[in-house]
């Protein structure tokens, strides 16, 4: 018998442990059974099955019951993926032209109204920023800070909110709903996607957190047509 940590083979019997010898080495004093099972759990195409089902339109119960893979270990996968996803993304070019919007939904009940805010390039597919949170310039003003610091836009294009014109100077904005077809698109593909935003279902963000973590998942996947998959806590396929 060895010792896995100092390779010793000074080592004594030490109980058992779940059913196993244990053993202590004398060396160093670490303790180790003779032989470890293969660490259990789902391999990464269920997962990566799962992760996909979810960005298409399915709840947790949902693909618990077509796959068996439990809602709750879908719902940590989502999180472990939605931990390292950006709220933000670098636009290819420059938007010349930027479209603003805001998307409501709700967490935990119908009576507690969220705001999904969102930034497009009116010339490109994809969201590129977004905030979560309340109607207030409070909310929306870390979104306007990343867009006016990192676009060149000429003007932005938003509907008629009061909390625009706080930022946005006279001359650069428009208001007309008939040039915001980009983002209108992009909030309705969002609703499309994930049951949670749809206007009538059954399912329904039951936290702020877990929202935002379906919103990075969903977004990735609209942006690079693939979902990311968690193996273990820190273990990852790569995340654009």
């Amino acid at each position: 018998m060895e010792c896995p940590e100092c390779k010793s083979t000074h080592v004594h019997k030490n109980g058992h442990k779940k059913g196993k010898q244990n053993y202590l080495c004398v060396n160093c004093g670490r303790q180790f059974i003779d032989s470890y099972e293969a660490q259990k759990g789902y391999v990464k195409e269920v997962k990566q099955q799962c992760l996909s089902m979810y960005v298409n339109g399915m709840g947790f119960r949902a693909i618990e019951r077509v796959t068996g893979v439990h809602n709750t270990t879908i719902m940590a996968w989502v999180k472990q993926v939605g931990e390292l996803l950006p709220d933000y993304y670098t636009p290819e070019t420059l938007p010349e032209v930027g479209e603003l919007d805001e998307l409501e939904t709700f967490v935990k009940s119908k009576k507690n109204k969220i705001w999904l805010w969102t930034a497009v390039n009116h010339f490109q597919v994809g969201i590129l920023g977004w905030v979560l949170g309340d109607h207030s310039a409070q909310t929306f003003k870390p979104l306007w800070d990343e867009v006016v610091s990192k676009w060149k836009c000429y003007f932005y294009v938003t509907d008629g909110w009061k909390v625009y014109p706080m930022f946005i100077p006279d001359g650069d904005h428009l208001v007309c709903k008939t040039y915001m077809t980009r983002v209108k698109g992009e909030n309705t593909r969002l609703r499309h996607y994930l049951a949670r935003l749809k206007r009538k279902t059954l399912c329904y963000s039951k936290s702020e957190e877990m929202l935002k973590h379906s919103i990075r998942l969903l977004i990735h996947y609209l942006k690079f047509n693939s979902v990311p998959v968690p193996y273990s806590i820190n273990h990852y396929d790569r995340v654009r």
